[in-house]
């Protein structure tokens, strides 16, 4: 599939991302992504960010793939059940591990558990071996139930612009072949 036959809907997480975040980069640089805005970025609500999610992306006039990062993750898996649109494929990076009772913010945790349940469309979950909201391990647990394809992505932090990644050469690369399998 290429990208002018997709919806691409990019979805930050916590804080949003900024100017110079690979997310916004990709939204500048595909003309078929459009962002989706939550009320507000730092009090996240998991039941207002899940129907943000579904409005947006029931929305979508043609197949939809969903584009979230960090604490976009588990709200993107708390949505599925409830999108109508037809979604060829999800590209999630940097999932929070929302069951560690250290994570901080605290409120993380309430966009826990993750569903385990297996995706019905192609999913890649990329994931860093040094991610400070997210052990890799758990990538590798929430991957095998999805059914998704895990991209090891090394050592590089919460891939975000604070770990040096506005620009993601490798990450275009991976969504690139992940849009050609769709």
């Amino acid at each position: 599939m290429k990208a002018r036959d997709a919806d691409i809907l990019i979805v930050p997480g916590y804080g949003n991302s900024g100017p110079e975040h690979w997310q916004t980069r990709w939204q500048n640089r595909i003309p078929s992504a459009r962002r989706l805005e939550q009320r507000d970025w730092l009090k996240p609500v998991l039941e207002e960010w899940v129907a943000t999610v579904v409005a947006e992306a029931n929305a979508a006039e043609k197949p939809l793939v969903l584009v979230g990062h960090s604490l976009a993750v588990p709200t993107i898996i708390h949505a599925v059940p409830h999108i109508t649109a037809k979604i060829a494929g999800a590209f999630l990076v940097a999932p929070p591990d929302v069951a560690d009772p250290n994570i901080r913010p605290k409120h993380f945790m309430t966009f826990g558990p993750y569903p385990r349940e297996r995706l019905p469309f192609p999913t890649m979950l990329v994931a860093s071996r040094n991610d400070h909201y997210g052990a890799y391990e758990v990538a590798e647990e929430l991957a095998e139930a999805w059914g998704a394809l895990l991209m090891d992505a090394g050592e590089a932090g919460h891939i975000n612009t604070d770990a040096g990644y506005g620009p993601w050469p490798e990450g275009s690369l991976a969504f690139a072949h992940f849009m050609a399998k769709l």
